[in-house]
């Protein structure tokens, strides 16, 4: 069956004609995996990080990353440009997107989205006005499920009444978004106004992640199998703490199509990343016997986590424990690096912290929040935020529902839809 035809930019039609392919089934549409997004993470707050309980763990770290890597025709199909594929290589960040249309909309609905030639979503309310308004992060900034027109850029553009440009890319980290609001920020599409979205706790892990593959590949592979067009994830620039706890910015060494083969290659890729901090953070999680214990103890000591390694058992705990904290510390730091590059290049930052449906139902079931820290970090700093969790929990409180009920009022999949949230919030922040 046919999946999806990729309009490339040579072809790209008006908005128009892009329906009226679509309507005539020369755009043949292919179904992703029902209530499901691609920011989904197999690691998040409060989920489980070890393999299920009826797979039999794996012994060794080469084990462990022989059930994960890739197969040849899944990386050969992401790097064939003739292929219908969601995302395209790029050599630093790892992918940008391709103009898609996806049954993965809101009760089973299609959605559009498409891209300008200089990389942003199509901008649809006050397009023809100037820009003052970037904005950076992963699928939730993207809309991924959403329509071009029906993103939360687009209802803030309406009510503020001026064009907002969409830079975010399914799947990115904090850090990764970060990468690219330098890149766009240095071309004419530069704004005076940055907002930088964090979503949930997997963003970021994402930022730390070598080849962030290797922690979602289990539940890619659960609910995308045969969906070859949807490979991504691949190796991209990353961060990691240095002594002192410093931002360490680690480049990709997966920058070639050529070197990306290697990634279906055992040999190579245990190799390679057998020594990885977060490789050895995943085995342990995944119930591993064979970890590097020394650096799991002596990260567990440097980030003040308690933490037990008496046992296979205790060891996969602590090591999430020691998973969240670290990735927590990298988060903050990649915030002070695009707090620094604004301020150097006098623009104005707002960080946009927005969640899954999860941890949304954890706070209104007054449960502790994961990013404590991020929330004491940002008001440390003084830096604008919006914090669309609590905006949840004052909503939350004007209904008679349970917290699963609530969040099921504003998901498709686990990824809270964000529209309203945000714009009610602090839109006169940036007139």
């Amino acid at each position: 069956m046919r999946r999806l035809h990729h309009v490339s930019d040579a072809e790209r039609p008006s908005r128009r004609g892009f329906l009226k392919l679509a309507a005539a089934s020369s755009l043949v549409l292919s179904p992703a995996p029902t209530g499901l997004s691609i920011g989904n993470p197999y690691l998040s707050a409060g989920r489980g990080s070890r393999f299920p309980e009826t797979q039999l763990k794996p012994a060794s770290v080469r084990e462990f990353l022989s059930s994960l890597i890739p197969t040849r025709e899944e990386v050969e199909t992401f790097l064939d440009p003739r292929r219908p594929n969601w995302a395209r290589f790029d050599p630093e960040l790892g992918y940008t997107l391709r103009d898609n249309i996806l049954k993965d909309g809101v009760d089973g609905s299609r959605t559009i989205t498409s891209y300008q030639k200089t990389g942003e979503r199509t901008m649809i309310s006050y397009a023809h006005r100037p820009c003052r308004i970037n904005t950076y992060g992963d699928s939730f900034t993207q809309c991924h499920q959403a329509s071009d027109g029906e993103t939360w850029q687009e209802y803030l553009a309406a009510h503020l009444g001026e064009p907002i440009r969409n830079f975010g890319i399914g799947g990115y980290g904090t850090y990764q978004a970060y990468r690219r609001m330098l890149r766009e920020e240095a071309t004419p599409r530069s704004a005076e106004f940055v907002i930088l979205n964090i979503w949930d706790l997997d963003d970021y892990m994402r930022s730390i992640d070598a080849w962030r593959w290797l922690r979602v590949a289990p539940w890619f592979r659960a609910n995308y199998l045969g969906h070859l067009y949807m490979f991504h994830a691949n190796p991209w620039v990353h961060v990691r703490l240095g002594q002192g706890g410093g931002l360490v910015e680690k480049k990709n060494h997966f920058n070639t199509p050529e070197s990306l083969r290697n990634l279906s290659n055992l040999d190579y890729v245990y190799e390679h990343f057998k020594d990885d901090l977060v490789v050895n953070l995943l085995a342990a999680q995944a119930g591993v016997a064979q970890v590097n214990r020394s650096e799991l103890e002596g990260l567990a000591k440097t980030l003040n986590v308690k933490a037990d390694f008496t046992s296979a058992e205790a060891t996969a705990e602590a090591a999430r424990a020691v998973h969240i904290e670290y990735a927590l510390r990298a988060g903050m730091r990649v915030i002070e690096k695009a707090e620094a590059f604004a301020e150097a290049n006098k623009k104005k930052l707002m960080v946009l912290l927005s969640f899954g449906e999860h941890s949304v139902a954890q706070a209104c079931e007054g449960r502790p929040r994961f990013d404590q820290s991020v929330l004491e970090f940002l008001r440390a700093k003084s830096i604008p935020f919006v914090d669309s969790l609590a905006r949840h929990v004052e909503d939350f409180q004007s209904f008679k529902l349970t917290p699963q009920a609530y969040v099921k009022r504003y998901t498709s999949g686990t990824t809270i839809r964000a529209a309203t949230t945000f714009s009610r919030s602090r839109s006169r922040t940036l007139s």
